[in-house]
C-alpha cells in the first residue's frame, strides 16, 4: 500500500477514535415522550434526575389524579436532584423517612439510573421501579442508600419516583367527593402518582435501553405496603411483571372512604375550613405548611383508601380471595422491625404487657425480658406473620420467595437486638459505600452479605427467579415446605422458621384475613 494511503487511513482511524472519545465523554442523553433530557455519567451508569412524570399537583390540581407533564422542546438538564414532596423536615437531622432537604408541591419527578451502553437503543435491559418508605408521610427518591449505580453496573435499570405524602397524598373530604365525577378516583393520590410513574416507565423506558415488558416494582416499609396495594389494584395490572415487598406488612384493615372523609373533615376543621366554607376551593387554598403542621404522622396514619373506584379492597382481602395480581413475588421482613417502636424499651414492654397467657406460653423462648418479648411479638404480628401468609397465598398462583433478614454488622452486634427496620436497603442496593461516613467501617463480612442480597434482587429482576448469582440456593415458598432464606451470618435456608409463633399470630389475625366483600364500584 502506498504511503499516502497509509497516512489517509491512519488519519481516518484517528478521526473515528476522536469521535468515539468525544461521544464517550458526552453527557448521556435520551428522548422521552415529553422532550429530550440530559443526564450525568456516574461510573458505569447514566443518571437522569428529577424528570417530571406528571404535572405539578398545585393550585386546582391539588387533591386530583395526576395530570400529564407539560412537554418541552429544548434539552432539559436532568442532573440535579429535585425537591421531595412536602413533609416535615429538620435542617440538621433526617426525618423518619431518612430525608433532609428541600420540599415542594412541585415534586412529581423520577430518577433513572441506567447502564450507559443502552441509551437510545431500545433493548432488553430489565427494569426495577423503587418505591421508598417513610410511613407515606416522609422520604424521597434520592437518599444515599438508594444509590442505584451498582444495579446499572450489573445490567439493571432503576427508576425511583417521588409521590405525594401525608395529608396531601392520602386524603378524602366530603367536598372533594361531591366535586368529583362518579368515576374519578378519590383519596389515594400518592398511589395514583405511583401508577402514573409506572405508566411513564411503560411509555419511555425503551429510550434508556429498558424492556417495558420486564419491570419489577419493589418497595420498603410504606413503599412495600403500597406495592402490595398495587398488586391488589386493577388499574396497575400490566404495568409490572414481578414484585418485591420489603417489610411491607399486609394485614392492615381496609381504610374506607367514609373513615377517610371523617378524618379529612376533622383536619380541615382544625384549619378553619368548616361549615359554609367547607368547599374544595377553600381546601386547596390552605397553605402547605399549615397542612403539615396539622396532620398527625404516627405509624400507619396514612395509606391507600378503599374508595370503590381506584381501590376496591385491601391487600389482605385481595390475597385472601385470590384477587391479587399473579406475578412472581419476593417478600420478607427483618429481625428487629420493632425498631419502629423507638430505641427505648418502654414501648416494647408495653406491647408485651397486653399479651395473654396463651400467647406468653408460645413466646416463652423470646421472653428474656418484657422488652424482648414485646419486640418479638411486634416483629411477628406486624411484619413476619403477614409476609409468610402472603407468600403462601401468592404461591398458589405464581412463584413466591420468602426471606428473613437478620444480618447485623459486626460493630453493632451486642448493641442492636437485630436488623433494624430498613437496614437491609444498602445491602439490597449494594450501596454501602454511598452512605456518608460508612466506608471506613465496612468489613469483608458486610460486603459479602451485600453481594449476596444484591445478586438475589438482580437475578430476580432479570428472570423472575432469585438465583442469587449461584451463591446461595433459595427455594420457592410453599406452605407445606415452609422454607425461607435467612440473610444472616451465615445465610441459609430455614424450614418452619418460628412456626409456632407465626401460626398463633395468623390465628389471632383470622378475622382480618377472611376476605370480606369488596367495596362497590
Amino acid at each position: 500500500m502506498r504511503p499516502k494511503v497509509h497516512r489517509r487511513l491512519a488519519l481516518a482511524f484517528l478521526g473515528l477514535a476522536a469521535v468515539g472519545a468525544a461521544r464517550a465523554d458526552e453527557a448521556p442523553r435520551a428522548r422521552i415522550d415529553s422532550g429530550p433530557v440530559v443526564g450525568v455519567a456516574s461510573g458505569p451508569a447514566a443518571v437522569f434526575r428529577a424528570i417530571p412524570y406528571a404535572a405539578p399537583p398545585v393550585g386546582d390540581l391539588r387533591w386530583r389524579p395526576p395530570a400529564p407533564a407539560a412537554p418541552w422542546s429544548a434539552d432539559r438538564q436532568a442532573i440535579t436532584a429535585g425537591p421531595a414532596c412536602p413533609q416535615k423536615v429538620s435542617p440538621i437531622a433526617p426525618n423518619g423517612g431518612g430525608y433532609v432537604g428541600p420540599v415542594s408541591e412541585d415534586c412529581l419527578t423520577l430518577d433513572v439510573t441506567a447502564p450507559k451502553g443502552g441509551l437510545g437503543r431500545p433493548g432488553k435491559t430489565p427494569v426495577m421501579v423503587w418505591i421508598f418508605g417513610g410511613g407515606n408521610t416522609a422520604g424521597a427518591s434520592n437518599l444515599p442508600s438508594y444509590d442505584a449505580v451498582n444495579f446499572a453496573r450489573d445490567g439493571v435499570i432503576v427508576v425511583a419516583m417521588n409521590y405525594r405524602l401525608g395529608a396531601l397524598g392520602f386524603f378524602a373530604h366530603p367536598a372533594l367527593t361531591a366535586e368529583a365525577g362518579p368515576r374519578q378516583p378519590l383519596g389515594s393520590y400518592g398511589l395514583m402518582d405511583q401508577i402514573a410513574a409506572l405508566q411513564w416507565v411503560k411509555r419511555n423506558i425503551a429510550a434508556f435501553g429498558g424492556d417495558p415488558a420486564n419491570v419489577t416494582v419493589f418497595g420498603e416499609s410504606a413503599g412495600g405496603a403500597d406495592t402490595l396495594q398495587l398488586l391488589a389494584t386493577p388499574s396497575a395490572r400490566g404495568l409490572f411483571a414481578r414484585a418485591i415487598v420489603q417489610s411491607g406488612g399486609g394485614w392492615s384493615a381496609p381504610r374506607t372512604l367514609a373513615q377517610a372523609e371523617a378524618r379529612g373533615a376533622a383536619l380541615a376543621t382544625t384549619l378553619g375550613v368548616t361549615g359554609a366554607t367547607a368547599d374544595a376551593g377553600a381546601l386547596r387554598a390552605l397553605p402547605v405548611q399549615a397542612i403539615l403542621d396539622a396532620q398527625t404522622t404516627g405509624l400507619g396514619e396514612y395509606g391507600p383508601i378503599v374508595d370503590g373506584r381506584l381501590i376496591r379492597e385491601s391487600p389482605a382481602q385481595a390475597f385472601a380471595r385470590g384477587d391479587a395480581e399473579a406475578v412472581p413475588l419476593i417478600i420478607g421482613s427483618n429481625s428487629n422491625e420493632a425498631s419502629l417502636l423507638g430505641p427505648a424499651d418502654a414501648a416494647a414492654a408495653a406491647v408485651a404487657a397486653r399479651a395473654r397467657p396463651a400467647l406468653r406460653a408460645v413466646y416463652a423462648p423470646d421472653a428474656a425480658s418484657e422488652a424482648a418479648l414485646g419486640r418479638a411479638m411486634f416483629n411477628d404480628a406486624v411484619m413476619g406473620g403477614p409476609a409468610r401468609w402472603i407468600a403462601g397465598k401468592a404461591s398458589q398462583r405464581a412463584p413466591a420467595w420468602l426471606y428473613y433478614f437478620s444480618y447485623v454488622p459486626e460493630r453493632q452486634r451486642g448493641v442492636r437486638p437485630g436488623t433494624n427496620h430498613a437496614s437491609e436497603i444498602p445491602f439490597v442496593f449494594d450501596s454501602l459505600d454511598a452512605v456518608p461516613g460508612r466506608t471506613p467501617l465496612i468489613t469483608p463480612s458486610e460486603r459479602a452479605e451485600a453481594a449476596l442480597a444484591h445478586a438475589c434482587w438482580v437475578d430476580f429482576a432479570r428472570s423472575g427467579r432469585p438465583a442469587c448469582g449461584g451463591r446461595q440456593p433459595w427455594p420457592a415458598y410453599t406452605p407445606a415446605a415452609d422454607a425461607l432464606l435467612e440473610f444472616g451470618d451465615p445465610a441459609g435456608v430455614r424450614t418452619h422458621f418460628r412456626k409456632a409463633q407465626l401460626d398463633l399470630q395468623e390465628a389471632l389475625a383470622a378475622d382480618r384475613l377472611s376476605g370480606g366483600p369488596p367495596a362497590a364500584p
